[in-house]
C-alpha cells in the first residue's frame, strides 16, 4: 500500500485545531515552566495562566522539545503509514527546537526533512499549511497513479522527490511571509533573551512604545512610537503596506488582548483587498511568556503558488 506523506511542527505554531485535523498535523509540544512547575504548552497550561503568572511577577521560562520526543512522533507517524515526514519548525535562533528534530531525524525509520522556518507563530504555522496543502495533492496525485497501475508500490525515489516538492512549498512560503507586532513593554523579552538589554533599556527610558519584527530568524526592533494608540495605528499600516494587492492570508495575533485584537482584523478586513483567510488567535503559553499581556501581531503570508 502507498503511504502518505506526514507533517509535523511544533506548537508555536498556533495552527488553527480544524487545520491540524484536516492534514493530519502532529504537533509536538514546547515546555513551560512556572516557578518549578513544567507544563506543556497547549496541553497543560494556557495563554491566560501565562499572562496571569507574569503580572504576578511570578517567573516563567520555556524549553524545547528533547530529541526523544520527536522520535515518538516521527514512530508514530511510521507506523500509521507515512512513507516520510516533513517537520517544519520555529526559528533556531530563537529556539533549539529544530536542533531536536534534527537529531531525532538522522535515526527515524523513515525519511525525515526538518525545515528552520526562521519564523513562529502562524508566520510559521503559515509555512506548515503551505506545505501539507502540497503533500495531501502529492498524495492524491501517487494514489491516482497506483489506481491506474495494479500492483504500484511507489519507490523511495518518488518519496524523496516528492518530500523535496514540500519542502520548497514550505520554505517559499517562509521567504514571502512576514511577522510584524507591538508589545507593552521590552522587559519579558529582554529577560528571555530574545532581545539585547540595552535595546530594552532604551524603550523603557524613553517610554516609547516598541514596534519588532522578524528578521534573518531573529525579533528585531522596527520603529519606536509613543503611545500605544499610534504604535497599533503603525502596526495597521505596516500590515497594509505589505500585503498590497495580492492573495494573502493574514492572522491577528494577542495575548490577553482580544478585544483590540478583534477591532484590529475587522479593520484590515476592510483595507487589505484580497486577503485569503483571516484568522485571529491567541499566542500560546511560549510565546505568551516571552512577549508579556498586551501583544499584538499580525503574520502577512501572501499565498505562493505549489512548487511544480
Amino acid at each position: 500500500m502507498l503511504g502518505h506523506l506526514a507533517l509535523v511542527t511544533d506548537s508555536t505554531a498556533y495552527l488553527p485545531q480544524e487545520a491540524v485535523d484536516r492534514h493530519r498535523i502532529q504537533v509536538v509540544p514546547l515546555s513551560v515552566a512556572v516557578g518549578d512547575e513544567v507544563f506543556a504548552e497547549g496541553v497543560e497550561i494556557s495563554p491566560k495562566d501565562v499572562a496571569e503568572a507574569l503580572r504576578a511577577k511570578h517567573r516563567v521560562t520555556t524549553s524545547r522539545p528533547s530529541p526523544e520526543t520527536f522520535t515518538a512522533a516521527y514512530r508514530v507517524a511510521a507506523e500509521a503509514g507515512a512513507r516520510g515526514i516533513v517537520s517544519v519548525h520555529l526559528s533556531a535562533e530563537l529556539s533549539g527546537t529544530a536542533e531536536a528534530a534534527q537529531l531525532a531525524a538522522a535515526t527515524a525509520p523513515i525519511p525525515v526533512r526538518v525545515v528552520d522556518s526562521r519564523l513562529v507563530g502562524m508566520a510559521l504555522g503559515s509555512c506548515v499549511l503551505a506545505a501539507a496543502e502540497l503533500a495531501d495533492a502529492l498524495d492524491a496525485a501517487r494514489a491516482a497513479e497506483a489506481a491506474g497501475d495494479a500492483g504500484v508500490e511507489g519507490d523511495g525515489d518518488s518519496a524523496e522527490a516528492d518530500l523535496d516538492h514540500v519542502v520548497s512549498a514550505a520554505e517559499r512560503r517562509a521567504e514571502v511571509t512576514n511577522g510584524f507586532f507591538y508589545v507593552d513593554t521590552l522587559e519579558h523579552l529582554r529577560r528571555g533573551g530574545r532581545i539585547g538589554t540595552a535595546q530594552a533599556l532604551v524603550g523603557s527610558a524613553l517610554a516609547v512604545k516598541p514596534l519588532l519584527h522578524l528578521a534573518g530568524g531573529r525579533i528585531e526592533p522596527l520603529e519606536k512610537v509613543r503611545t500605544a494608540s499610534r504604535a497599533i495605528a503603525r502596526l495597521e499600516e505596516i500590515a497594509v503596506e505589505h500585503a498590497g494587492t495580492q492573495p494573502v492570508d493574514i492572522t491577528v495575533h494577542h495575548l490577553a488582548a482580544e478585544q483590540r485584537a478583534e477591532a484590529l482584523a475587522e479593520r484590515l478586513r476592510e483595507r487589505v483587498p484580497a486577503i485569503n483567510e483571516l484568522y485571529v488567535s491567541e499566542v500560546g503559553a511560549v510565546i505568551g511568556a516571552h512577549v508579556g499581556p498586551g501583544l499584538l501581531a499580525v503574520v502577512v503570508a501572501p499565498v505562493v503558488a505549489p512548487p511544480r
